[in-house]
């Protein structure tokens, strides 16, 4: 199969964009992908978006047509993928699998959601049907805050993690988000203050949770003759993409300190690569709220179980510690628009392997990203690398 890379991206702000709609941020995003990349419009071949609620709260159905559309595109292929918060993953995945076989030569990959405009209760109870809507957890009401909240008391509770150091989860977030121009929060908190905030389930508190945001980021995706015959710089290797299956409800989980999907994705994709999970450089990983970051990172193999909490306590996941992690500032403080994270965090590790990020990790030449869909559902790991 044939050499994938990405050749250029772009990315809204993260935050509230009330005056714009979810066609408008997905096209801001890919025009500019399309003008740093210098691909033109006729040369792209295939549109992939993700999108979760489009309809639901963006009020847009139909959005890949219409995006396509909206950029001039003709008449391509022109795909919405849906997978819960790795929509933008998996719409990568299959861009990446166009190119690989030859279907095309050019992709574009957009991960868009407008989400604000609506009360706190409707996105919660909308997000919470990424579930089976048919199983008793969903019956009896849960939320994707319950559900890691009870992921966050297992967690504590079985490996005697004292409830304080989840806030260094969000110390570091906002630390990284305040360097970030494009984030939605970019002010520092300390490790008092996030103990402070209000309780939004116990054991989870509102700086253990990421916001309701709005935006949109783009790839362009190629193969790899076709980047170097149309003079592309600094394009970044697609090394692996791989993705897995798991329980698609709570009760159906063995065990509530690891997501089988994460750590079987990651498997996949870094016997792809042929690499170890020692050999990534930084990491962009789905810290929806501050136990899934510890859990990722337990599921990916970089740290063995129980002791993530005290890796990031002790600095090992901030910019110049072992192993750089959402330098970005995560979901936790960048923002999480269902349908960009998954593009927006491969946006973060194509700028840090061209040494352009805004926390830019030293010498990186492989990334890592790590999306996970409803509660643990659908998973998707994908690592890149710096161009030969």
């Amino acid at each position: 199969m044939r050499r994938v890379e990405i050749a250029g991206y772009g990315q809204t702000p993260f935050g509230r964009a009330d005056e714009r709609s979810l066609i408008d941020l997905a096209a801001d995003a890919s025009e500019q992908a399309l003008r740093a990349s210098t691909v033109r419009p006729d040369e792209v071949e295939a549109l992939f978006l993700g999108t979760f609620v489009g309809l639901a709260l963006g009020g847009q159905a139909f959005p890949a047509a219409v995006l396509a559309a909206r950029l001039g595109l003709g008449g391509i292929p022109a795909l919405a993928v849906e997978g819960a918060c790795a929509s933008g993953s998996l719409a990568f995945r299959q861009a990446v699998a166009a190119v690989r076989s030859g279907a095309v030569d050019v992709a574009l990959v957009a991960g868009a959601e407008k989400m604000s405009g609506h009360t706190t209760a409707t996105v919660t109870r909308t997000l919470a049907a990424a579930n089976d809507t048919a199983s008793e957890s969903h019956a009896a009401g849960l939320t994707f805050p319950g559900f890691f909240a009870l992921l966050a008391r297992r967690y504590l509770h079985e490996y005697g993690v004292d409830r304080e150091l989840l806030a260094d989860v969000s110390v570091k977030a906002r630390a990284n988000g305040a360097a970030n121009p494009k984030a939605h929060f970019q002010t520092p908190v300390t490790r008092a203050a996030a103990l402070a905030g209000r309780t939004v389930a116990d054991p989870l508190g509102l700086y253990d949770c990421s916001p309701i945001s709005d935006g949109a980021a783009a790839l362009l995706v190629t193969s790899a003759d076709w980047a170097a015959a149309h003079g592309i710089e600094q394009p970044v290797d697609v090394r692996a993409v791989g993705q897995a299956g798991g329980p698609v409800s709570p009760e159906r989980l063995e065990s509530f300190v690891g997501l089988p999907a994460a750590a079987a994705a990651a498997r996949s994709a870094l016997a792809e690569a042929r690499l170890e999970i020692g050999d990534v450089d930084v990491a962009e990983v789905h810290d929806c709220f501050t136990i899934a970051e510890w859990i990722a990172l337990e599921d990916l193999g970089a740290f063995g179980r129980g002791e993530a909490a005290h890796a990031t306590a002790d600095g090992a996941t901030r910019v110049g510690g072992a192993l750089p992690v959402n330098p970005s500032g995560g979901l936790l403080s960048k923002g999480h628009p269902i349908g960009a994270t998954g593009v927006a965090q491969l946006v973060e590790l194509v700028r840090q392997l061209r040494d352009e990020a805004d926390n830019q990790v030293e010498r990186a030449e492989i990334g890592l990203a790590h999306n996970v869909g409803g509660t643990g559902g659908v998973a998707v790991v994908t690592v890149l690398g710096r161009a030969a």
